[in-house]
């Protein structure tokens, strides 16, 4: 199983980036996946997450609003479309797949992806 990252970057406040997650190795439509983000010095955190069919979506308040999570499950990609983007928003973004319903724990996840920095200056 292998999961790419990419899209990551340099962007200023205020402004957008879409991240992007190739799936490999796995049925992808049978997997819900996750996006994560680890600032430096800090813990992994939950971002979003989407269910296998993308009916269901969920994110911690610091997001909702700014960021979406969405799949093309004929392309096995999950994208994450973040707008507003925030300083504080500055990490390495992760994404993950697990064959259950959605969760906010990072160790609920099978599979992760090599993270793909995201850098928001103010």
């Amino acid at each position: 199983v292998q999961l790419q990252a990419s899209g990551g970057g340099l962007v200023q406040a205020g402004g957008s980036l879409r991240l992007s997650c190739a799936a490999s190795g796995l049925t992808f439509s049978t997997y819900t996946m996750g996006w994560f983000r680890q600032a430096p010095g800090k813990e992994r955190e939950f971002v979003a997450t989407i269910t296998w069919g993308g009916t269901y979506t969920e994110y911690p308040d610091s997001v909702k609003g700014r960021f979406t999570i969405s799949r093309d499950n004929a392309k096995n990609t999950v994208y994450l479309q973040m707008n507003s983007l925030k300083p504080e928003d500055t990490a390495v973004y992760y994404c993950a797949g697990r064959r259950a319903l959605g969760s906010r724990s990072t160790g609920d996840y099978d599979y992760w992806g090599q993270g793909t920095l995201v850098t928001v200056s103010s």
